[in-house]
């Protein structure tokens, strides 16, 4: 592969893991995937979550696109685009926990921002968890933020619609 094909194979990779994110944490996470999730959406003083397994389930697939990708592993049936879609993935973990458990729920280092796209991110999120239990819900991707204005209204919409139970600080 030449190095432009590397790139363009590694960017995109991590671009769609912001939509398998995203579909992964609505339509399984807040699903039947809910006993791992929950505790990440509740209070509690704990260092880990179960939530944070879904952390080691991105591993394996990172990992298994890295043994797709080697000829050590898979001989001469290797797929050399797996190595870089294994690397897109990593880099999307690596990004996910820079700014999702670092920056949204300040796990590594405390600081909030007051403006631009990471305040917009943060806030995203926060509506995020606006709500009790699984049901309804907005902003369920990780990296692209969606206005605040609109998740708001977003949320307003759920509860009067019955959908979603909103917590009381929130619009």
């Amino acid at each position: 592969m030449s190095i432009f094909a590397i790139l363009a194979t590694i960017i995109a990779s991590v671009i769609a893991m912001e939509f398998i994110a995203w579909a992964s944490h609505k339509y399984i996470m807040h699903g039947f995937g809910w006993g791992w999730h929950r505790d990440h959406h509740e209070p509690h003083d704990k260092a880990l979550e179960k939530n944070d397994l879904y952390g080691i389930v991105g591993a394996v697939m990172s990992i298994s696109m890295f043994a797709i990708g080697s000829p050590m592993i898979m001989g001469a049936s290797a797929w050399e685009p797996g190595t870089w879609v294994g690397l897109g993935i990593l880099f999307y973990g690596i990004i996910y926990t820079l700014i999702h458990d670092g920056l949204v729920h300040q796990r590594y280092f405390k600081y909030v921002p007051k403006r631009g796209y990471a305040k917009r991110l943060v806030q995203a999120h926060k509506l995020h968890h606006a709500t009790i239990g699984k049901h309804g819900g907005v902003s369920f991707g990780f990296v692209f933020a969606r206005d605040p204005a609109k998740l708001k209204a977003e949320l307003k919409q759920q509860r009067e619609a019955g959908v979603a139970v909103v917590r009381d600080a929130v619009g």
